[in-house]
C-alpha cells in the first residue's frame, strides 16, 4: 500500500492516477495513524515552501514522517515542492526551515543567460547517475517535466541522483538512504515518469 500525504498542497489526483497506472495500491494520508498503515510513502507538492511547512505542521504530519522515514525506514518519493520540503531551509520568501533530512538549501534558479525564463516551466533533459535504480530502463537523457522557481542545492554532491541544465546545472532528483525525489514532475511525465514511479514501487534500499 503506496500512502499519499494529503497536506491541502499536493497535485493528488494526477499522482494518484499515475501511481494506480504503473499498479500501485494508493491510499491517502491526513494524519500520523494513516502513515503507519503503509509501507510507502510518497510526498507531492505543488505552490510556496512556507505554506507547504505551516500545513504539515498543522496537521501533524511532521513528526509522524519522521517516525516513518527516518526512524522505521519507510522507502519516500518527494515530488516538487515535496523535494523541497526535505531540504534543511528554503529562502522562498524568506528563510523558513525545511524537515532537515538533506543537508541542502532551497534557492531561486539565476539561469544565465537570464533571459531564460522562471519559473522553469516545460521540458527538459536530464543526466542521471550512472546504476541508478530509478532511471535504469530509460536512454540516456530523458525528458522530463519541470515547473518550478527554485530548486534544492546540495551540500553533498553524492546524493545527487540526476542533473538537468537550465542556464547552468540544477538538481533534478537525490537519493538517500531510504530517501529518493525529483524536482520534476513524473506524474506529468508521460511513459519515462511512470517508468520511474514503477521502479519507486519496487526498490529496495
Amino acid at each position: 500500500m503506496i500512502g499519499l500525504v494529503d497536506y491541502g498542497m499536493g497535485n493528488l489526483l494526477s499522482v494518484r492516477h499515475a501511481l494506480e497506472m504503473v499498479g500501485a495500491e494508493v491510499t491517502l494520508c491526513r494524519n500520523g495513524e494513516d502513515l503507519r498503515q503503509v509501507e510507502r510513502i510518497v510526498l507531492p507538492g505543488v505552490g510556496a515552501f512556507r505554506d507547504c511547512m505551516m500545513n504539515l505542521k498543522k496537521r501533524g504530519l511532521i513528526e509522524a514522517l519522521e517516525e516513518a522515514v527516518l526512524r522505521l525506514g519507510k522507502p519516500i518519493l518527494g515530488i516538487c515542492l515535496g523535494m523541497q520540503a526535505m531540504a534543511r531551509r528554503s529562502f522562498e520568501g524568506g528563510e523558513h526551515p525545511g524537515l532537515g533530512w538533506l543537508e541542502a538549501d532551497v534557492v531561486r534558479l539565476h539561469p544565465d543567460p537570464p533571459a531564460l525564463r522562471v519559473p522553469q516551466i516545460g521540458w527538459n533533459e536530464i543526466r542521471y547517475r550512472t546504476g541508478s535504480p530509478f532511471f535504469k530502463t530509460l536512454p540516456p537523457s530523458p525528458d522530463f517535466y519541470f515547473v518550478h522557481s527554485y530548486f534544492v542545492k546540495c551540500d553533498d554532491q553524492a546524493i545527487i541522483e540526476a542533473t538537468c541544465d537550465y542556464g547552468g546545472p540544477v538538481t533534478a532528483a537525490v537519493r538517500k538512504g531510504n530517501i529518493f525525489a525529483t524536482q520534476f514532475h513524473p506524474e506529468k511525465s508521460q511513459d519515462y515518469g511512470l517508468k520511474v514511479l514503477e521502479h519507486f514501487l519496487s526498490w529496495k534500499p
